[in-house]
């Protein structure tokens, strides 16, 4: 079964209304991250949000790219803030900016 966006959404904020997304992507969500200990958050596709920022403005992939490391993985929100997973396996259009 597959969910639209706004399904997805709706969910997270009946489930744990304080989870944080980040606005914009809501096409590139994978799904919830747990960890023992820890609330859940919101995963991102990286690669995702990187295409979503190219289709929605005149940036291109390195200045895509630049836009989400600093602006939205540099955007911390504390400890809800949303994860970006890059995945491998689907292929790499750029490497992780490793902190």
């Amino acid at each position: 079964m597959t969910f639209a966006p706004g399904d997805i959404i709706e969910w997270f904020k009946e489930v744990d209304e304080e989870l944080l997304c980040a606005d914009g992507f809501d096409d590139a969500i994978l799904g919830v991250c747990e960890r023992a200990g820890s609330p859940c958050i919101v995963a991102y596709d990286t690669n995702r949000c990187i295409d979503i920022l190219m289709n929605n403005s005149e940036m291109d992939l390195d200045e895509a790219t630049e836009y989400f490391y600093l602006n939205v993985v540099g955007a911390y929100m504390g400890e809800r803030t949303p994860v970006f997973i890059t995945n491998f396996s689907m292929g790499v259009q750029t490497l992780p900016q490793m902190h």
